[in-house]
């Protein structure tokens, strides 16, 4: 999970556009919800959805880790953010729209976790409102044993972070490997991140076990991994 990197996070995802997906989800929201005032974002990260959406709509944030969300409560101080595992919170409340986005549910790891979380969220899913998340890969997508390097280039800090993904039993282990350049000098360390592989099938059987019916299903989505919009069946 994300800990020491917590404080790179935004320069690693440099290269995705938070702005147009943020209005792509609110032209999707007034389309399909067009009475929403308030939305929780669960696997929120540092915010950086909420701080396009904060103002069209009443916004809250939810995450598991501590070291995202004080990145989150910096960017937006007067935004309410939850510590939670998002196969198990209560909030206490429902919200107009709730959101699980960037293939953040796939943390979950296993289809019994990814019912529950499902679950957890349409609990949170207000009457009338839309539940929206935004899919990682299929186990049929899943580029298996393949080297990936990303990098980050800022005039005071140069970022280049790789893995090689493995998998087994629909369960991805990405060991995390960042080189972090400073005026002070180079510094290595590494993470370890667990993701699962779910199918068409897992979300809608996940979704429709949770009483929800689908409303849209997109192939491409915000950041071109797929889209699901579901309200109480």
């Amino acid at each position: 999970m994300y800990t020491r990197s917590a404080q790179l996070y935004d320069e690693l995802h440099h290269f995705n556009d938070y702005d147009r997906a943020s209005s792509d989800l609110l032209r999707l929201v007034r389309e399909v919800c067009p009475g929403a005032k308030t939305l929780l974002d669960a696997g929120c990260g540092t915010g950086r959805h909420l701080a396009h959406l904060d103002g069209a709509l009443t916004v809250e944030g939810l995450d598991i880790s501590e070291e995202l969300l004080a990145i989150a409560r910096h960017r937006l101080p007067e935004v309410a953010f939850h510590l939670g595992d998002m196969t198990d919170f209560d909030i206490g409340k429902t919200f107009d729209v709730v959101i699980c986005l960037f293939g953040s549910i796939t943390y979950v790891q296993t289809r019994t976790n990814l019912e529950r979380a499902v679950a957890c969220l349409a609990r949170h899913v207000a009457s009338g409102g839309i539940l929206v998340i935004e899919p990682w890969l299929s186990p049929a997508q899943y580029w298996r044993n393949h080297p990936v390097m990303n990098v980050a280039d800022t005039p005071n800090r140069k970022i280049a972070w790789m893995y090689v993904g493995r998998e087994q039993d629909n369960i991805v282990t990405n060991d995390y490997h960042f080189m972090v350049a400073t005026p002070d000098g180079v510094s290595h360390f590494t993470e370890q991140h667990k993701l699962g592989l779910f199918s068409d099938d897992d979300y809608g059987a996940s979704l429709a076990a949770a009483g929800m019916a689908v409303l849209r299903k997109e192939s491409h989505g915000f950041f071109g991994k797929g889209l699901y919009v579901a309200t109480q069946a």
